[in-house]
């Protein structure tokens, strides 16, 4: 089959084995996969490790129709269904991330092969395309989960690219939650006031802490004074950037007993002042990835239209754009998700 690997040059399209699957499995098509900024440090690392690197066919957000049951599998699912997966599957030494391992190809080839168990149909009327989008919108509904965010509580996110856009999406889908979204693209913001921003701000010109009171947020005083059965603060700080630095202002800028939760991924070191956090007594919280009943969550979201999908995609490719694809994303751009068409 042909398929975007990874070398150690970048990204090409090459021809290799098609894949088989084994007990429990499913041979898939792949109709359309979402490239992910993980997708792009992966490709890095290949390319830095050189001639030595096993390749890789990335591509962990997509959409597939069944093509063929492997043995042992049920027939639940019946070859010609649409489907879309949490992207892990049974390897040869135990589970393997889709389009993250070397061991078993993602979606940006003719071919894949999926977990029958954990294939959830693509209902009737929702595109492909939107239907790709529900792995990386799942983040954001996890994230919001992480969050335990209520219906009246005041949401910030600070960075609008995928993952912020997903967190809004996923704050105003299952309620009528305030948000506030700062970035410094004008697109972008165009974008998280399309998915129903209450307040979008560039914070090259606006201060994106300095909107609590807008909503009527008065900040509570510190533990020692808070009045005995009142609910503390009801902001929701998200960190989207993934940058250092961004979590350590959230820390100082935030109001007391504020929620911060953390689900840009920061490759660098980064420092924190534990003692603003101790005294403001926050609560910090981490967001990774997500479960499987909140991927299926998401995937009934885009189905029922609670989520605007056509806001996300900005691009579409076939195998042989994959290369032009990473090469924009590296670059500083507009680009919100861009969708492989293998």
């Amino acid at each position: 089959m042909r398929a975007a690997v990874t070398t150690s040059s970048g990204v090409e399209v090459r021809e290799i084995p098609d894949p088989v699957p084994g007990p429990g499995q499913v041979l898939a098509r792949p109709l359309a996969a979402g490239v992910c900024g993980s997708d792009l440090h992966l490709a890095d690392a290949m390319a830095a490790e050189g001639p030595s690197a096993r390749p890789y066919v990335m591509g962990h957000e997509f959409c597939a129709e069944v093509v063929a049951l492997g043995p042992e599998t049920s027939g639940r699912v019946p070859v010609g269904t649409r489907v879309v997966s949490v992207p892990m599957a049974a390897g040869r030494g135990g589970p393997v991330g889709l389009g993250l391992s070397p061991e078993l190809p993602g979606a940006f080839g003719e071919l894949m092969v999926l977990q029958e168990d954990l294939l959830l149909p693509v209902p009737d009327g929702l595109s492909a395309e939107h239907a790709a989008l529900t792995e990386p919108l799942a983040v954001g509904l996890h994230a919001v989960a992480r969050g335990d965010v209520a219906d009246d509580d005041l949401a910030l996110v600070v960075g609008c690219g995928p993952v912020g856009l997903a967190v809004i999406a996923a704050l105003k889908a299952e309620g009528n939650r305030r948000v506030i979204a700062a970035d410094f693209s004008p697109q972008r913001r165009a974008v998280a006031e399309r998915l129903g921003a209450d307040l979008v701000l560039d914070p090259a010109t606006d201060d994106p802490y300095g909107h609590w009171a807008d909503f009527g947020f008065t900040e509570l005083p510190g533990a020692v004074a808070l009045p005995e059965g009142r609910r503390a603060a009801g902001v929701v700080a998200f960190e989207c950037v993934g940058a250092p630095g961004v979590l350590r202002q959230m820390i100082t800028r935030v109001p007391n007993h504020s929620r911060i939760v953390m689900v840009g991924v920061n490759l660098e070191p980064d420092t924190i002042d534990p003692i603003v956090a101790l005294r403001k007594e926050l609560t910090l919280a981490f967001a990774y990835s997500y479960r499987k009943e909140e991927y299926a969550r998401t995937l009934d979201l885009l189905a029922r239209g609670r989520i605007d999908a056509e806001a996300f995609v900005t691009g579409e490719v076939t195998l042989d754009g994959v290369a032009g694809a990473f090469a924009e994303l590296h670059r500083p751009n507009d680009q919100v998700k861009i969708i492989v068409r293998p």
